[in-house]
């Protein structure tokens, strides 16, 4: 019998002590999920994750001296092989949260949601076949987008020529907020085959991940709102 795969290991990220032990008390009781170490302030956070190297960090987007936008932007750059970023905010429809998305995070929490939607929201960003709420990402980059791309009409089709047929496709169907097994059945091809067009996408869009590859898609222009 094989052994059970490892926990999944989070670092919290907040200037509020009192938010980091509700986080680590419900995250902590979840066998699947181990909270092993904690940061008070967006400064701390790049030694301690790189310290520690977790799976997924938490991270506040508001915070005094380098806030959740500027320690997204160093641990990925600056740490080898580095976590999945969730930034956590009071306001969904904000500013900060699409600069975090843009600096790199994986996806964006609301603090008054639910324990079982954070406890979700670590697991589907950890295995990154699916966009973390889809329909807020797009609010976001629909509304952010227009104003920080460059020349729309080029870079889209600068994009349309970087990708196959198959790859533009599967694009779309990323900024529809479909995981790997939806394209699958709505392409019929197997989830490997959509596994290499995904993989292909973020490469050629010099992305890490989906998040980043619908607001590359939304601020080049290839997808635009409505």
């Amino acid at each position: 019998m094989s052994a059970p795969p490892s926990p999944l290991r989070i670092v919290l990220v907040d200037d509020e002590r009192m938010v980091r032990t509700a986080l680590r008390a419900i995250l902590s009781s979840e066998p699947d999920l181990e909270v092993v170490g904690e940061a008070g302030s967006g400064a701390e956070a790049v030694p301690v994750v790189r310290e520690l190297r977790p799976d997924v960090v938490l991270m506040d987007v508001r915070m005094p001296d380098v806030d959740g936008i500027r320690a997204t932007e160093r641990i990925l750059g600056t740490v080898p092989d580095p976590p999945r970023v969730i930034v956590v905010t009071t306001f969904e429809n904000d500013a900060y949260v699409y600069d975090a998305l843009r600096a790199g995070a994986s996806g964006f929490l609301l603090k008054r949601a639910r324990a079982a939607e954070l406890v979700d929201a670590v697991r589907v960003v950890a295995r990154s076949d699916s966009l973390l709420f889809p329909a807020a990402v797009r609010a976001l980059a629909a509304e952010h987008a227009a104003a920080r791309g460059p020349d729309r009409e080029a870079t889209a089709r600068a994009l349309r020529e970087r990708l196959s047929e198959r790859e533009a496709v599967v694009l779309r169907l990323m900024t529809d907020g479909l995981s790997n097994s939806e394209i699958a059945a709505r392409m019929a091809v197997g989830p490997a085959t959509v596994k290499t067009h995904v993989g292909a996408v973020l490469t050629k869009l010099g992305v890490r991940d989906r998040t980043q590859a619908v607001i590359a898609a939304y601020e080049s222009g290839f997808v635009t709102p409505g």
